[in-house]
């Protein structure tokens, strides 16, 4: 017997047909609207990689670390829909990592945006997420006690509605 999705408080999820199987949102009918996201990860780095990294230039012995996930963050938001599952594909017309340091910590910010159907907030949090992902590939050989924490949506607009995090900046 399959597993039921529906509930009293919840007709249904939208990413479930009337069968109660899983299914692409069918957005064909929604106009084409600017849409844009930005979201941000946080790496929290042990106090000696943060020394280390200033000291070389935020670089390691597997090259740039903020060029790198810069790359990687990119590459990651433009192929979110081969991650997750009900993602639409969206040719983004505008992606933007940047990376900043803060104290023992790096802050990731992935910015994308597009004219569809859809939102990008997903492919906004994939891109910090991959970017936060690389920052501690390329240090782990100076520490594992690396923490990537606080990923999380700061805005997005089109669409429905408009959302800003409450005390984003």
């Amino acid at each position: 017997m399959p597993a039921t999705y529906r509930t009293h408080a919840m007709q249904s999820f939208t990413h479930v047909d009337a069968g109660d199987r899983p299914a692409m949102v069918d957005v064909g009918a929604k106009a084409v609207t600017a849409r844009t996201a930005l979201a941000e990860s946080r790496v929290r780095l042990p106090r000696h990689v943060a020394a280390a990294l200033r000291e070389a230039g935020y670089a390691t012995s597997k090259g740039p670390v903020f060029h790198t996930a810069i790359v990687a963050g990119t590459m990651a938001a433009k192929r979110t829909h081969e991650l997750i599952p009900f993602c639409h594909p969206l040719g983004l017309e505008k992606c933007r990592v940047t990376i900043e340091p803060d104290g023992d910590a790096v802050v990731i910010r992935c910015e994308v945006g597009v004219h569809h159907r859809t939102g990008v907030e997903m492919e906004a949090l994939t891109g910090a997420s991959v970017a936060a992902l690389t920052v501690y590939d390329m240090c782990k050989a100076l520490s594992h006690d690396i923490v990537i924490e606080a990923t999380r949506l700061i805005a997005k607009r089109g669409g429905k509605s408009d959302y800003d995090a409450p005390g984003a900046p």
